[in-house]
């Protein structure tokens, strides 16, 4: 294509913009409205992935060794644990281990159980056990579990169930409401653009007429889609770096020190700035190609 030939859809696709106001106001409303819910949805959905995978990543087994076992059935049981194809890492946490975190979990009332230091301590040694995928924390305590020397296993197995269970639909829900609402985006702007198109449908048949091509009409759609995309991407885009920066401003000062973490405000907020100016863009020119592609088989 020559860049004279260019210029023209460009300056054609612009025009069309401002001639068709009202036209080009619901379309760009449209998209609009749809990208700032996008980019609602999408902002919850990466953070509650984030504090998914937080929580995820803190699923831990804790492998009780019978009091029986000796030096050498500990190194044998370790190396028994490290064998099995989920478990990604394993901590030894002597008896003494055991015991300070049980007294310093009592808080102020710690000093009431410093006299079991002068007693026998009636702890059992334990293994730190995490798997390679969370999700198979399930699968490895079974393992485990059928292992010599293994007094208890404990993993909260109907807590973490559950919450595996709430991660995977809240994931899911979140992914479904995103491409319900982008293909409602698609459709809004089709039809809204298709209104346009009828209203200029002897202009299209007039040019048909005289030999211009299908691509040759179809460009100045394309672009007129395009800008559609980016005028209507541009408040989207504004609302969420505001947003997301109040959000990160208020909260991290509060989450400081907590394993639940919400999304750094830079790279995150401008990534979701780019991805909704993609989307805006994407939806824009599709919803104006598939308007004119039905004027353009007739």
């Amino acid at each position: 294509m020559k860049f004279r030939t260019i210029g023209r859809h460009l300056k054609e696709s612009l025009k069309n913009i401002v001639r068709n106001g009202w036209m080009t106001f619901a379309s760009v409303s449209a998209v609009t409205v749809t990208l700032v819910l996008v980019g609602v949805f999408f902002i919850i959905l990466m953070n509650l992935n984030q504090v998914a995978t937080s929580i995820e990543e803190d699923v831990e087994i804790k492998v009780l060794i019978d009091t029986t076992a000796t030096d050498a059935d500990q190194e044998k049981l370790t190396q028994q644990i490290k064998d099995i194809s989920e478990v990604g890492s394993v901590t030894f946490s002597s008896k003494e281990k055991e015991l300070d975190a049980l007294i310093d979990s009592f808080g102020e009332d710690a000093d009431l159980f410093k006299q079991l230091y002068e007693e026998r301590n009636p702890l059992n040694a334990a293994f730190i056990v995490k798997t390679k995928d969370p999700l198979d924390t399930m699968k490895a305590a079974e393992k485990i579990e059928k292992l010599d020397f293994v007094y208890k296993v404990r993993y909260g197995q109907n807590d973490v169930e559950k919450l595996f269970d709430i991660i995977k639909v809240s994931r899911n829900v979140g992914i479904v409401l995103i491409i319900g609402l982008l293909f409602t985006a698609i459709f809004l702007i089709s039809n809204t653009i298709k209104i346009t198109i009828v209203a200029r449908r002897k202009e299209i048949e007039i040019m048909r007429l005289v030999g211009a091509t299908n691509s040759f009409i179809r460009w100045p759609f394309f672009l007129e889609g395009l800008w559609l995309g980016i005028l209507g991407s541009i408040i989207p885009i504004t609302a969420i770096i505001v947003l997301y920066k109040e959000i990160s401003t208020f909260l991290e000062p509060k989450l400081v020190g907590n394993f639940i973490q919400i999304l750094d405000f830079n790279p995150f907020a401008y990534q979701v700035s780019g991805i909704l100016l993609l989307i805006g863009c994407v939806i824009g020119v599709w919803g104006s190609l598939m308007s004119v592609h039905k004027f353009l088989k007739i």
